[in-house]
């Protein structure tokens, strides 16, 4: 059975194909079930003698394995390109090594080509496209009858034109075809309603060989420029707080639970498995580590996800499109701040299941960017990420002025943890980070800590 929304996108989009328009771009939030919707459009194009073979592109090979397999149960055929298949799915990255004749044999057949995040491929003229919007540009539209874009973050944070998208003049405001939300999908219980614990501490004191200065914030040190972000992701205390509150978090979960999961985001493959040594040592928890190096990862994710691991500590492997409704807890420890990332890392949390416990926690730091992210959860297409016609003045992010309505901020919880925690950085050590050290002692002493939880849906009705 079909959810609501898909049923009514699936409509819309043989609605448009049938008027004459071949192009249609669905905007749905992650999680809410954007790739059975895309089969089912597959599927209603065959049966309707309007297409003979769909050919589908993804920004990773997780998300291609997954495409398959749902097209295949759907469409009730072989997906993978061989003999009798209808059609296969492929990276954006293989988009590089198709040559002309590939796509003029295709030519002779009607094409359904649906594009998966299709943010990932910018452009609306060879000038300002990139490697993979260029392919699509010249060759794809070529030879495709129809295309499906599909997205749950309709915007790039480069400010240049999705490609084979329309926007509104002068605005630069993104032309949707359909449109469903994280804060529909939470009413229709499609998605889980998140939660965002920021950690903080208001007395930070910074000294060196030259200096001493006190700091009421992790966002304020680090707009001095005195400490790296990277350098706090990666210091043993920070990662053991960060990690506590995750485990006790899904601790609580799992008493109702058994097989709720945790997905912890690395900045490196080194920091993984500093990160899984945590996890399994300190706190007790069963892990494993999927990274762009493991050969195995695709295996590894596939077993974590029918399995009942803690943790699944990843590099660069679980970001977008990965379904794993299991997962309900996440440490956001990446050095990679944008917005965009941000949203895809938290939908993986975000996938309703069969389980009674529906919450949904994601752990970070509070810098500025994330605090902001966060506070801004209820808009779809945040404000500032319009496509510019104009080159604007450069920030570092945007100034965030009122809250939508439907955001409810809770304040310093009475119960945080006030534990003191020295954070002694010795940037005369050899170490295997790779960070930028000095050769001058410094030290970052972190005061009482404590958890602000954001919750963007505070009003919904569930």
């Amino acid at each position: 059975m079909l959810r609501e929304w898909q049923s009514q996108c699936v409509d819309a989009v043989l609605g448009k194909y049938q008027s004459g328009s071949p192009h249609f771009l669905c905007l749905a939030c992650p999680g809410a079930g954007k790739t059975v919707m895309a089969a089912e459009v597959a599927k209603r194009m065959l049966e309707l003698n309007l297409v003979d073979i769909i050919i589908c592109f993804a920004p990773s090979t997780a998300v291609v394995s997954s495409i398959k397999s749902t097209f295949s149960h759907r469409l009730q055929s072989s997906f993978c390109g061989g003999l009798g298949s209808v059609g296969t799915a492929f990276t954006y990255h293989n988009l590089m090594y198709f040559d002309k004749k590939f796509w003029e044999s295709l030519q002779r057949h009607r094409l359904l080509i649906i594009f998966d995040e299709i943010h990932h491929c910018s452009g609306d003229t060879l000038d300002n496209a990139n490697v993979w919007g260029g392919e699509i540009l010249t060759l794809i539209q070529k030879c495709a009858s129809y295309t499906l874009a599909l997205t749950g973050t309709p915007w790039r944070t480069d400010n240049v034109p999705i490609v084979l998208s329309n926007y509104t003049d002068p605005d630069g405001e993104i032309c949707c075809d359909y449109v469903y939300g994280l804060h529909e999908a939470i009413i229709d219980n499609v998605c889980r309603k998140p939660k965002i614990a920021l950690i903080n501490s208001d007395n930070l004191v910074y000294s060196s060989e030259e200096t001493t200065k006190d700091f009421g914030s992790i966002a304020e040190i680090l707009n001095e420029n005195l400490v790296s972000y990277q350098s706090i992701l990666w210091h043993p205390k920070a990662m053991s707080y960060v990690i506590k509150a995750g485990c006790e978090k899904l601790r609580e979960i799992r008493m109702v639970n058994s097989d709720a999961g945790g997905l912890v985001v690395a900045s490196s493959v080194v920091h993984a498995y500093k990160l899984m040594y945590l996890l399994e040592n300190e706190f007790g928890q069963s892990a494993t580590i999927v990274t762009y190096h493991d050969k195995e990862a695709l295996s590894k994710i596939k077993q974590y996800r029918q399995g009942t691991t803690e943790w699944i500590v990843s590099v660069g492997m679980i970001s977008e499109g990965t379904d794993i409704p299991r997962l309900q807890v996440c440490c956001h420890l990446s050095t990679v701040k944008t917005e965009l990332h941000f949203r895809q890392v938290l939908g993986r949390i975000l996938r309703v299941s069969q389980r009674k416990n529906q919450e949904a926690w994601l752990f970070t730091l509070a810098t500025d960017e994330l605090t902001l992210y966060s506070e801004r959860l209820a808009n779809d297409l945040p404000k500032g990420y319009n496509v510019l016609q104009d080159k604007a003045e450069e920030k570092l992010f945007p100034i965030y002025e009122t809250l939508p309505s439907s955001v409810g901020l809770s304040q310093k919880s009475d119960e945080r943890e006030v534990k003191e925690i020295d954070l002694k950085i010795d940037f005369s050590e050899e170490n295997d980070s790779g960070l930028p050290y000095s050769q001058n002692t410094q030290c970052l002493k972190v005061g009482s800590l404590y958890q602000r939880v954001i919750d963007a849906f505070l009003f919904t009705n569930m």
